[in-house]
């Protein structure tokens, strides 16, 4: 009784889910984005599905053993076809199929759109460490893994990092990501994000964190010798206090980016020609630091 009531308690307590893993965690993280929201409604859905063909086939085969025993059915059947059922086990799987493809393809595309995202963030991964730019603000730095022995009281072991990603809330963010060496996976659970970081080539997702907070992911792909000690420290803040942060490092502001942004689109050629040399500078790198990401970069 009492390992019972201590599994329940466990159970229940995993139930409030997080932005970091929890022991005994049952189901994912708490969803923080739109693309996680859907993640976990369409797991839902897969959910019912898949119980209720388990639940079908266990009173089939418990049925089948019962009625077609030897004692009840001495003399077997030798019915070899029966089209009314034949069509029936052909008919119902594609329904199924179509039911779950109609939200699968819908939240594919879904995560494949990246809709006038407001802040660029390119992960590049390393043996073994993550390091950040901000293309467009101008900031950049390097992720170390804190080691154990430098850990204090409530971080968390083996996830948390010297420099974390600062984010702003509610805003559409844009995350490029590659590699220097091996295959890496840029992941945050709670984002509803997992993608490949690959040598040579750009990968985009895109998040728009809804709960200012701190999040956590890892290195997902195996990556070598320290793999497991590449985490991502996700820091969700206020817009004034990611517009602080990014000054801080010496950055632009998301006001002074959207700005920027709009220089180059507003102008004619003649305009452009007629703009000073600094203007002309200014507009020039802003094309420049946002034109190649879009063009080299591939989804997968």
């Amino acid at each position: 009784m009492k390992k019972i009531l201590v599994l329940f308690i466990c159970f229940a307590s995993s139930l409030c889910y997080g932005d970091a893993p929890k022991p005994w965690q049952l189901g994912f993280q708490d969803a923080v984005t739109p693309v996680m929201e859907q993640i976990n409604s369409f797991h839902n859905l897969l959910l019912w599905i898949v119980f209720g063909i388990s639940i079908f086939v266990f009173i089939l085969l418990g049925y089948t053993c019962w009625r077609f025993a030897e004692k009840r059915n001495p003399v077997p059947s030798k019915t070899t076809h029966n089209t009314a059922i034949e069509v029936i086990w052909t008919v119902i799987p594609v329904l199924i199929l179509i039911v779950i493809s109609i939200p699968s393809l819908r939240l594919l595309y879904f995560m494949d759109k990246v809709d006038d995202p407001e802040v660029t963030l390119k992960a590049i991964g390393h043996q073994w460490y993550w390091e950040y730019d901000y293309p467009e603000q101008g900031v950049a730095f390097d992720s170390y893994m804190i080691p154990d022995a430098q850990i204090k009281p409530g971080q968390k072991r083996l996830l948390e990092v010297d420099n974390s990603v600062v984010l702003p809330v509610d805003t559409n963010v844009r995350i490029l990501t590659t590699s220097t060496d091996v295959i890496h996976s840029f992941g945050v659970p709670a984002f509803g994000i997992k993608q490949d970081s690959v040598p040579g080539r750009l990968a985009e997702v895109w998040v728009r964190v809804t709960k200012p907070g701190v999040y956590y992911g890892q290195c997902y792909e195996l990556c070598g010798m320290n793999h497991g000690f590449m985490p991502i420290r996700v820091e969700v803040v206020s817009r004034a206090d990611y517009n602080k942060w990014i000054t801080a490092r010496g950055g632009k502001t998301l006001d002074a980016v959207a700005a920027e942004k709009l220089i180059v689109p507003s102008l004619s050629p003649t305009e452009v020609v007629a703009l000073a040399p600094t203007e002309m500078a200014a507009a020039a790198s802003t094309s420049i630091d946002v034109a190649p990401a879009q063009l080299t970069t591939n989804d997968s």
